[in-house]
């Protein structure tokens, strides 16, 4: 074995004709120091490893090479500079303008994933936060991952026989609170940040015969809220904690789950729309910089559209509190039989 390359980092290298990788991307691989940014010898020396076989490192708007003019030529276009990048996320948060110490978005698509932008580096690995370096130089990011978020409401969807999750977050809200709570776990695929427990399970709680389709929905839009917002505090727990929240994701489209969810949360939830090419945005974002560094990063990194600014109600967030210690109780009393 010559080199080890991530895949991106393959092509780069057919493109190039270097062996280079973005520190985003390599703090994916158990491999780098994250702290130091740099590769980590008892990583390497732990899978007989040497610092000869990895790529060398570069900051993601930092420059790599210069396409081949054999490629170049293939291609028709001119010997480009080819810049270092990101990894998916990182990439993505640089998309939605997220590079500043103190920036926080939630991205609610199949998993839910929450995004804090650090200037240090920062870890809770007992809570499986992940720890990463950003795409751009003297920035750090934490995560959290839920694995199932708006697939809950899918799944739901059909579950109870409703045409799609806008017919089962319309019902949702005309749920009968005379009936009582139902608690919802939404761990259908296990379960990452913060339980790190493949074997986690879903689970509904308290049914009775009062209890029907409408309840049923509003407890999974709930379990997913109160999920989401266990993920976000262990991240809190690191130092942290923003004023509010960029929002984006396709399972953020409606108005009453934003604002359940900011409710559950306590914190403000600002929706924003354009997030879905956010990666593809940031991998060119992030060539930009590198090409013209003298541009500031406030020209270069925009913010996406504000649609809706979502904050939470007090009230409401106090009475999701008392839900959300029992939906903790629940998953602790359950855990021993989930294995």
């Amino acid at each position: 074995m010559a080199k080890v390359l991530l895949p991106k980092d393959y092509l780069r290298f057919r493109m190039t004709g270097d062996f280079a990788s973005d520190m985003s991307d390599a703090a994916g691989t158990m491999w780098l120091d994250v702290a130091k940014r740099d590769w980590s010898e008892a990583m390497l020396d732990a899978c007989h490893l040497t610092r000869e076989h990895m790529p060398a490192l570069y900051e993601g708007c930092e420059v790599t090479g210069e396409l081949l003019p054999a490629v170049a030529e293939r291609w028709n276009m001119p010997a480009v500079p080819v810049v270092a990048g990101g990894g998916d996320n990182a990439a993505g948060a640089v998309g939605v303008g997220m590079v500043e110490a103190g920036q926080a978005m939630l991205s609610l698509g199949t998993s839910g994933v929450y995004f804090a932008v650090s200037d240090g580096y920062r870890s809770n690995p007992e809570s499986a936060v992940h720890s990463f370096c950003h795409a751009l130089p003297g920035k750090w990011h934490l995560m959290s991952v839920m694995l199932s978020a708006a697939s809950c409401l899918d799944w739901a969807a059909k579950l109870t026989g409703m045409a799609d999750v806008p017919a089962l977050i319309s019902a949702a809200q005309q749920a009968d609170d005379a009936a009582g709570t139902v608690w919802f776990l939404p761990y259908l695929s296990g379960e990452r940040t913060p339980h790190n427990n493949p074997e986690a399970k879903g689970v509904f709680f308290g049914l009775t015969h009062q209890h029907g389709p409408a309840e049923l929905a509003r407890a999974v839009l709930e379990g997913v809220g109160y999920a989401l917002a266990d993920g976000m505090d262990v991240v809190h727990d690191c130092g942290l904690k923003p004023t509010s929240v960029t929002l984006i994701g396709g399972g953020a489209r409606s108005p009453y789950w934003r604002q359940m969810l900011a409710d559950i949360s306590g914190l403000q939830l600002d929706f924003r729309t354009g997030g879905d090419v956010g990666p593809a945005l940031g991998a060119a974002r992030l060539a930009q910089i590198a090409i013209h560094p003298e541009q500031p990063l406030s020209q270069l990194l925009p913010q996406l559209t504000l649609e809706q600014a979502h904050v939470p109600d007090a009230a409401r967030h106090a009475r999701y509190a008392e839900r959300r210690d029992v939906f903790r109780k629940i998953y602790q009393q359950l855990l021993p039989l989930m294995s």
